[in-house]
């Protein structure tokens, strides 16, 4: 088959879908998704023979263990994301929440009103999880999506999509608002954002090379959920216990996620009393660190650092750390180095706290806390279709809100305009 020609009719199919979706009521799209939690569970044995079948691959490649993490499935899993289309199901739905609503001084009503994007394309790797869960927030929000998944999930992607489409199309939703892209190239992601007349939006969700190469090739918006350049300071006089506890669970409970900890700061006032005990936990743990000089002096187990490692978003156990000139020392390095996804402070200070709130630019600022509460779920959206860090539309974990857009309404009783 036409690859271009081919992309073109699912977004074709996906666009008469999203037409037929968007005025169903809430009941029936939540019937609908009640009904692909159920198909999953039903069908779990399915999904996990397509799932094995790609980790054997990936294997078979050299794929690092991060990745295969990331790809991999078990029956817990599965229920998981079953369990995360139930919540789903359960949210308000947004569609038709009124914005605003005022009266004109000539009488007209004037309401803004959130409705559906209509067709949003998504194109990730590694996590079969997001075929679903994607499917489910664009079903809910009233539209239909085009998943573009990567080859190493591609049958485990094409398994779960198989599911969630029988499933709509028997609770009354039309089964073309889910298309998997047979293609699993990147002619076919360039093929796809260029569908201007057909595509809503664009949302880009892996590594590096696949958010530059979509952002540089898109005809159609697009919200990047970049890298997950992570950093979390440790200011002077913070409580080691606490600091201990929240970096090792910022870093080592799952290294491969987008808000893992990659950088680490210390106040060099307070770095003799904290680095040795934080980094001993971390090696501990099986954590390979990268130090700056000052960090080698008070650890001398760290590898030296070198500047390719600030900025660096691993998706391994592993940690760049730097010893700073205090809170400005912080902020500067997560000015140079960050990536605008999620930056953390211990500190005792509350004026510290405020101007870390203040001064730094990111999707998610989070202070006394581990960097990993940067998720839909764990932020009350429900399941998310991943983080942004650009700025429009959307920026931080994108739930039901952030897949609508608004219209105005406007009711009168003849007025014109003069």
């Amino acid at each position: 088959m036409n690859l271009d020609e081919e992309v073109r009719r699912r977004c074709q199919l996906a666009r008469a879908a999203a037409r037929r979706l968007g005025p169903r009521d809430t009941a029936a799209k939540n019937a609908a998704l009640v009904a692909v939690a159920d198909a999953l569970v039903a069908n779990a044995g399915r999904v996990l023979e397509a799932n094995r079948a790609d980790v054997q691959e990936a294997r078979a490649r050299g794929t690092r263990d991060a990745v295969v993490d990331r790809l991999a499935l078990d029956e817990a899993r599965v229920a998981a994301v079953a369990d995360a289309v139930r919540e789903i199901a359960a949210l308000p739905d947004p569609v038709g929440e009124t914005i605003s609503d005022e009266t004109r001084p000539n009488g007209l009503r004037v309401r803004r009103v959130r409705a559906p994007l209509g067709v949003i394309a998504m194109i990730y790797e590694s996590r079969p999880n997001v075929t679903v869960e994607a499917s489910a927030l664009a079903l809910k929000a009233g539209n239909a999506i085009v998943l573009r998944g990567g080859s190493e999930a591609h049958r485990s992607n094409v398994t779960l999509a198989d599911i969630v489409r029988g499933a709509i199309a028997g609770a009354g939703l039309p089964e073309d608002a889910v298309q998997v892209l047979p293609f699993t190239d990147r002619d076919a992601v360039r093929a796809l954002v260029s569908q201007s007349e057909l595509v809503d939006l664009a949302i880009p969700r892996g590594g590096e090379a696949l958010i530059r190469f979509v952002t540089d090739n898109a005809r159609v918006p697009v919200v990047q959920h970049y890298k997950g350049v992570c950093h979390l300071f440790v200011d002077a006089g913070a409580d080691l216990a606490q600091a201990t506890s929240i970096v090792h669970n910022a870093k080592l409970s799952r290294p491969a996620v987008c808000n893992a900890l990659e950088c680490l700061l210390v106040d060099a006032s307070d770095a003799p009393r904290v680095l040795p005990t934080l980094l001993t936990a971390l090696a501990e743990g099986g954590c390979e660190l990268r130090g700056c000089e000052r960090t080698r002096e008070l650890f001398p187990a760290a590898k030296a650092a070198v500047d390719e490692d600030f900025g660096q978003e691993f998706g391994d156990p592993i940690l760049a750390v730097r010893v700073v000139d205090g809170l400005d020392g912080a902020l500067a390095h997560v000015e140079r180095y960050g990536s605008g996804h999620t930056e953390a402070i211990l500190t005792p200070d509350p004026d510290h706290a405020a101007r870390w709130r203040r001064e730094v630019d990111a999707a998610c600022v989070v202070v006394n806390a581990s960097t990993r509460f940067h998720d839909g779920g764990q932020l009350g959206l429900g399941a998310e279709i991943g983080i942004a860090t650009s700025r429009l539309h959307w920026r931080g974990p994108m739930g039901l809100e952030s897949l609508t857009t608004m219209k105005w309404i406007v009711d009168g009783d003849g007025q014109v305009r003069r």
